[in-house]
C-alpha cells in the first residue's frame, strides 16, 4: 500500500474530525462503488441472516460506520431488525438517508456513542469495515464502547480486513486522498473483544473475493454475558 502525506493543516490522522474529513470527500466515490457490494458476496449475505436469526425479529441493532450506501442496515432490516446507521461523515449519512428512505440513519462517533440520542441501549451492534479509519491503539476503548453499547447477552459481528497496516497512505479506493488505513490481526480483534468484556464465539476468514482489495478477510461474532 502506497504511503502518503499529510498537509501540515490536516486533522490528526486517524481523529475523529479526520474520520469527517476523508469520508466527506469520498463518501460520493463509495457509494458508486459499494452500492451494491453485497450481492456479490453470498458469505457476508449468509453471516448476517444468521446474526439476524439469533437475535430474533424486532431486536435493536447498530450498524456502526455505515457508510454512504446503508447496505449493511438495508440486509438486516430485510430480516426483521430495528436498524439504525451511525457514521461520523454528514455527507455518508446525508446519502444514506437518500439510498435507504425507510430506514434510521444518525451521526455520531462509534468512540463515544450517544445512547440518549440514539434511543438507549441495543441488541446487537455490526461494524462491517469500520475498523479502518483508526489508529489500532484505538481498538480497546472501540470496543468498550461497543460493549457499553448493549444490552446484556447483547452480539457484535464485526468484519475487517486482515493485515499490519497503521498509518496514512493513498486510499485504496482511488479517490485520490491521503486516508488513515489500518489493519488487524485475529489476535487483535480477540484480545479487544475480550478486553471489553465479550465472549469471543467465533473467529473466521475468508480468502478476498476477485472484486475486493486483495487481503484476507476476518469475521469475529461475540456476546456479552
Amino acid at each position: 500500500m502506497t504511503r502518503a502525506s499529510v498537509p501540515a493543516t490536516a486533522p490528526e490522522p486517524g481523529s475523529a474530525a479526520d474520520v469527517v474529513r476523508s469520508w466527506d470527500a469520498r463518501a460520493d466515490h463509495y457509494l458508486e462503488l459499494f452500492r451494491d457490494e453485497l450481492e456479490g458476496k453470498p458469505h457476508d449475505l449468509a453471516l448476517l441472516a444468521d446474526f439476524a436469526r439469533r437475535l430474533g425479529e424486532g431486536a435493536r441493532v447498530l450498524d456502526v460506520g455505515c457508510g454512504p450506501c446503508g447496505h449493511v442496515a438495508a440486509a438486516l432490516d430485510a430480516h426483521g431488525l430495528d436498524v439504525t446507521g451511525l457514521d461520523l461523515s454528514p455527507r455518508c449519512i446525508e446519502l444514506a438517508r437518500r439510498e435507504r428512505p425507510g430506514l434510521r440513519f444518525e451521526l455520531g462517533d462509534q468512540r463515544a456513542l450517544d445512547l440518549d440520542a440514539l434511543g438507549g441501549p441495543f441488541d446487537g451492534i455490526v461494524s462491517n469495515y469500520s475498523l479502518h479509519d483508526q489508529p489500532k491503539a484505538l481498538l480497546p476503548g472501540t470496543f468498550a464502547a461497543w460493549a457499553a453499547a448493549l444490552n446484556p447477552g447483547g452480539r457484535l459481528l464485526v468484519v475487517a480486513k486482515e493485515g499490519d497496516a497503521d498509518g496514512v497512505v493513498a486510499d485504496p479506493l482511488g479517490s485520490g486522498i491521503a486516508v488513515y488505513w489500518a489493519e488487524v490481526t485475529a489476535a487483535e480483534l480477540a484480545e479487544a473483544a475480550e478486553a471489553a468484556g465479550f465472549t469471543v464465539e467465533r473467529l473466521a476468514d475468508r480468502a478476498p473475493y476477485e472484486q475486493e482489495i486483495a487481503s484476507q478477510r476476518l469475521y469475529l461474532e461475540a456476546s456479552l454475558p
